[in-house]
């Protein structure tokens, strides 16, 4: 059995599509659940999932309020909730392909030792792509993540993208549930919560896999192309680590300001090879993107 787990503030106008997008895999519809963490939204997002709710009656849908406000709160509701030994976390704010629930239901049937996968996350814009956008930004704003074709273990240090994620249950009975210090409250741009999840599952030795028949289309709207808001997403990146590495110890926190000093000095040759290419707009951006980073490391 399983469960999909959408977690979702104030995202009435996309909730409906991946509901939408899920009820249309082609997985049976008694191999899979649907559960809705609503985490406190003001807008239409309940008259959307009963909507939904009328339109596909023949899909197991389950509706949950979370009250404690943020991301890590409602993952965790939608872990205590689930009935299935699989759950896939989704994002509000995408589709995914029609074999997106068979690709992950037939992957752990017949890799005993695999505890999690995630597949591609692909940005579709509203709009357009600006400008500024590099490989570098890129998966910073969209989430973007694509290891190729092929199946295989998540390379050392990566991770699948918490939108488009699935773990065995049992993963959380052994490295505890998403630290709710970390991860997006309201409109705070606070994350980290996978990355330290996946820490957690790395050190115990367990194994994550790539799998690029799970595709997840993950909607970009102009307002997440601002110079606002990536302003405070980069910043909150830096205040995440500074929360996760102290969460650890000192030493952590120390070691991840030594690593930030060896970023810089990736940024100023990359700064420096934009610049050479005339692409001004693309060397500033990821200037601001490691200076913010920094602040918020810093605690500044």
């Amino acid at each position: 059995m399983i469960s999909v787990i959408i977690c979702t503030y104030n995202r009435d106008k996309y909730i409906y599509n991946v509901l939408e997008s899920i009820a249309e895999n082609d997985l049976p519809k008694e191999e899979y659940e649907i559960v809705l963490v609503n985490n406190n939204s003001t807008d239409k997002t309940e008259t959307e999932c009963r909507r939904f709710q009328s339109d596909y009656p023949g899909v197991t849908f389950r509706y949950f309020i979370e009250n404690e406000q943020g991301l890590s709160h409602a993952r965790n509701c939608g872990i205590l909730q689930a009935a299935g030994d699989l759950l896939v976390y989704v994002d509000d704010d995408a589709r995914v392909n029609a074999e997106y629930l068979r690709t992950y239901r037939d992957f752990f049937a017949s890799n005993a030792e695999a505890v999690a996968a995630g597949g591609p996350i692909l940005p579709i814009y509203e709009t357009a792509e600006p400008g500024w956008m590099s490989h570098y930004t890129r998966q910073l704003i969209t989430g973007k993540l694509f290891l190729g074709n092929s199946q295989r273990e998540f390379p050392r240090g990566s991770y699948p993208g918490g939108g488009n994620a699935c773990y065995r249950k049992r993963v959380f009975d052994t490295v505890g549930l998403f630290n709710v210090e970390l991860g997006r409250k309201g409109n705070s741009l606070i994350g980290a919560e996978e990355k330290d999840l996946f820490d957690k599952m790395t050190t115990r030795g367990m194994k994550f896999y790539y799998l690029p028949n799970a595709i997840l289309y993950h909607i970009i709207p102009d307002k997440k192309l601002t110079q606002d808001y990536f302003n405070r997403l980069t910043y909150g990146i830096g205040v995440s680590e500074r929360y996760r590495t102290r969460q650890i110890s000192m030493r952590k926190y120390r070691n991840r300001l030594f690593k930030e000093a060896v970023k810089w000095g990736g940024t100023i040759v990359l700064w420096c090879a934009f610049m050479l290419k005339g692409q001004p707009a693309k060397a500033k951006k990821l200037a601001d993107f490691r200076r913010n980073v920094t602040r918020g490391l810093m605690g500044k």
